[in-house]
């Protein structure tokens, strides 16, 4: 029989189980009918091994401590228990019942959309950071802060597993680690932590700050192939700047996530309520004021608004052209290169308003995706039409002063480039006289 099979029959008066919803380094995850208030819940069922290695009493202890937080912002615990040993073993299988939250961890967005519009980022990073201000008020540390334990209900953030991991690291560290198992999550691991030293408040601080950088940059600023060299990563390596890998964040948020990973615990911000105060007021003008513009107000135009724009633009410019042509005398090809222009101007407004709308949207990116940005289209199509006018005027002074290849009679006026050949008859009557 599975362990699922054990669960469904031990909780069968209680719940009914589903299907799975996934499975990480920790536990399972079920989707599962609570029977008697007729809600969907998940139910987390922690891996044999690290069962075996916390213990029943020591596992429901901490969930009693994890369901006793009340916080907007903490998915709560509803229930908790042993079910029916396992087979071919002593063990238990120990579970813990929270809501079923309907959206999405900030894990799969990141994978799906990469870095975040910063109003957003900021919005979810400090909703974590007032829970772990909540959590760390109270003495209770959560040791694992990733993306998968931040879920996405709404427009906000619940923080997930709290008290497991302590549990594992107190009760089991020795043991776990003797099986292989990885106490916490490499990625997000602070180097105390890492290193195997006791760690406080500050190392979910370090953790939240590389949660920070991978939203805002799309990247961890660690990477390493295997477990250990992550943990080596963290213990001796600089961080690349976040701002390398997004140019466009403001100062004071770009300094306050590089400053959230320094090595040593000291150097760092030293709460969480610090830290969400800091988020704020990093992207807002008042302090500690959440941004009055929501996103999309300040998202930039789209492609038709933009083709619409241009068409209005290229009208008058070519009015005024056509105007000049008329009224100064200016050559004939004025028009068409104007025109030209226009028609050269056009793809690449288009393909700067895509990318503009991405890098709104938080979508960095290398390469020719760094050349169309607002200032260099317009710049360019300034210099593009300077250079005609200079041209322009060039010519027409020569044409006036009659020097140069235009200042022959073709390009002065006295004669056409071709000219009127008149044909008629002609008799020659001088015999006459």
């Amino acid at each position: 029989m599975t362990d699922q099979a054990r669960l469904a029959a031990a909780l069968s008066d209680r719940y009914r189980i589903e299907r799975e919803l996934g499975a990480g380094g920790m536990a399972t995850v079920y989707l599962a009918e609570d029977l008697k208030h007729h809600r969907p819940v998940a139910i987390k069922v922690l891996r044999p091994e690290l069962a075996d290695a916390i213990g029943p009493g020591r596992f429901l202890r901490e969930i009693e401590i994890a369901a006793g937080l009340q916080h907007p912002h903490i998915l709560p615990v509803h229930d908790s228990g042993r079910a029916a040993a396992r087979q071919g073993g002593n063990g238990e299988l120990l579970y813990y019942v929270m809501p079923y939250v309907e959206g999405e961890s900030l894990a799969a967005r990141l994978a799906r959309d990469g870095a975040m519009a910063i109003p957003d980022a900021v919005r979810i990073l400090a909703e974590v950071a007032d829970a772990l201000a909540y959590a760390h008020q109270r003495g209770l540390v959560h040791r694992d802060i990733k993306p998968d334990n931040i879920l996405l209900s709404g427009q906000h953030a619940l923080v997930a597993d709290f008290g497991i991991a302590r549990a594992a690291q107190d009760a089991g560290g020795d043991r776990l680690t003797q099986t292989g198992m990885a106490l916490g999550t490499p990625a997000y691991m602070a180097p105390e932590q890492a290193a195997g030293e006791a760690v406080d408040h500050r190392a979910d601080i370090y953790a939240l700050g590389i949660v920070a950088y991978q939203a805002l940059a799309g990247e961890l600023p660690f990477r390493g192939q295997s477990a250990q060299r992550m943990v080596a990563a963290h213990l001796s390596e600089i961080p690349e700047p976040i701002t390398r890998f997004r140019p466009s964040l403001p100062p004071a948020l770009a300094a306050l996530v590089m400053r959230c990973l320094e090595k040593h615990p000291a150097d760092r911000i030293q709460s969480a309520a610090e830290l969400q105060q800091q988020l704020l007021s990093s992207i807002t003008p008042t302090l500690g004021t959440p941004p009055a513009v929501p996103a999309e107000m300040a998202a930039p135009p789209g492609t038709g608004r933009v083709i619409a724009l241009f068409a209005l633009a290229s009208l008058a410019v070519l009015g005024v052209t056509y105007g000049l042509m008329i009224g100064l005398g200016l050559p004939s090809w004025v028009f068409p290169a104007a025109a030209g222009l226009m028609a050269v101007g056009l793809p690449i407004l288009v393909t700067t308003a895509r990318f503009e709308r991405r890098r709104h949207q938080g979508i960095s990116g290398h390469g020719p995706f760094g050349l169309f940005t607002w200032k260099r289209a317009i710049a360019g199509g300034g210099v593009a039409l300077g250079t005609l006018g200079v041209g322009v005027a060039v010519y027409m002074a020569m044409r006036a002063l009659g020097i140069g290849p235009v200042g022959t009679l073709v390009a002065s006026g006295v004669l056409e480039e071709h000219p009127r050949v008149i044909l008629a008859d002609f008799t020659d009557r001088s015999g006459d006289s």
